[in-house]
């Protein structure tokens, strides 16, 4: 709104604060209609229902939700929401959330959600959508156990990978680096350490106080954001919006959180690829899928050099991705400009890599033909007439090496535009390694 305000501006913002005060608010918080298909231990998997005179067709996208923040991130209100937008275009959607954790939780570590909880939702999602591949879209920590599965199982389903706002290198976050030197020093014996321990975890007030802390200059001008916007009805429907999302955090397992906080926040394990999971060492170089990488240009919980780290360890990946967005760690996502920003491009990376076998079946699919000529060569040596058309075989692989090799050096090609960019010379793609 203008310092002078117009006629215009005037009627809007009156029309604003009345709707407001008659209705609780201006924004339309209906949550996308959506179906539970699969449940666990702190897993539920959902499928969003297709939109009206809408049919369902292509791979389907499986969202995942990271701990602590609710699965709102993904659905945060009409007309800003990538749900609604991905199943509005047709997309079988489905998502990943955790529900409540409890006291009764504490004992859960990392390995719960990177053995059983996603495994088992790329599982059902896979099953559910007719056997297509799975794309991944995973927010904040929600993307870096998506990149731990996918280099820690490449037997499933996996077709592609996109990862948001996730910080690889812990030093490179203001937030964190400053303090780090002194988490080292209690030696894992301090009294975070004492007090997750003894609460079983991280409860739900303490997780807001993070969050609202992270943000704590938004908190200061926003009364001042409010009344320079009275006008916007779109700007005070958002608002509003990420409002509601901070106030629904959830919990922290206990275990969990301590080997977030040791093993990523102290230690600073994933920068170099590789991170301790259960009785093994999970390395992000075993991914083979490609994967789309976004930063937030105004993200301060995951800046952009902390993400961009990622870049260098996805050396198996067939195709690595990096994009510069508008937006800080949330409106990266679900903010008013992802609308045609992030969204077009997961739009773009999803729809380039769809219509291709999973890995796991086309393994599969490779060795079955061998088992085949094998099986056929025992009746040829009983009758030496039949050598001749025997010989063929050879020609035939030959020709199927050919098809495939050709599909190989056109796969370098997708998903690369090099005409867009957000204002950000660090938006790039880069070719297969």
């Amino acid at each position: 709104m203008d310092l002078i305000p117009t006629p215009d501006q005037v009627v809007s913002a009156a029309g604003n604060v009345a709707h407001t005060l008659l209705y609780g608010g201006l924004a339309d918080l209906r949550p996308m209609p959506r179906t539970l298909i699969d449940d666990g231990e702190l897993r539920e998997v959902y499928h969003y229902r297709p939109a009206k005179g809408v049919e369902e067709t292509g791979d389907p996208v499986l969202l995942v939700t990271p701990l602590a923040a609710p699965a709102l991130c993904f659905d945060l209100r009409r007309d800003c929401s990538l749900v609604e937008h991905l199943v509005a275009q047709g997309r079988p959607t489905y998502l990943v959330e955790y529900g409540q954790v409890s006291f009764k939780n504490r004992a859960l570590g990392v390995e719960h959600w990177v053995d059983e909880v996603l495994p088992e939702a790329v599982r059902t999602v896979h099953e559910h959508s007719g056997s297509r591949g799975v794309h991944l879209v995973g927010w904040s920590l929600g993307g870096i156990f998506a990149m731990l599965v996918a280099a820690d199982r490449n037997d499933l389903p996996i077709a592609s990978l996109t990862v948001i706002g996730s910080p690889v290198d812990v030093t490179k976050v203001p937030l964190v680096a400053p303090v780090r030197p002194l988490l080292n020093l209690t030696q894992g014996r301090g009294a975070i350490t004492r007090a997750y321990r003894a609460l079983g975890g991280v409860p739900v007030p303490l997780v807001n106080w993070a969050f609202t802390a992270a943000s704590a200059q938004k908190l200061v001008t926003k009364p001042l954001a409010v009344l320079t916007h009275l006008d916007d009805t779109d700007y005070l429907a958002q608002l509003e919006a990420v409002t509601r999302f901070m106030s629904s955090m959830t919990a922290y397992p206990g275990r969990t959180f301590g080997q977030l906080y040791h093993r990523f926040v102290k230690g600073n394990a994933l920068a170099t690829g590789r991170m301790e999971v259960g009785d093994r060492t999970i390395d992000l170089a075993a991914i083979t899928v490609p994967v789309l990488v976004f930063a937030g240009n105004t993200d301060g919980i995951a800046p952009l050099p902390a993400v961009r780290a990622v870049v260098p360890l996805l050396s198996g990946s067939e195709q690595v991705r990096f994009e510069v967005v508008p937006g800080g760690h949330l409106g990266m996502l679900t903010g008013r400009a992802a609308r045609g920003t992030t969204w077009t491009v997961i739009d773009e990376w999803v729809a380039a890599w769809s219509g291709r076998a999973p890995a796991a079946q086309e393994k599969a699919a490779r060795k079955a033909p061998a088992r085949k000529t094998g099986a056929k060569k025992a009746p040829a040596k009983k009758a030496p007439a039949k050598k001749a058309p025997a010989k063929k075989a050879p020609a035939k692989k030959t020709a199927a090496k050919k098809t495939s090799a050709k599909k190989a050096a056109s796969a370098g090609a997708i998903g690369t535009n090099p005409t867009r960019r957000y204002g950000s010379a660090g938006s790039r793609a880069l070719g297969p390694r």
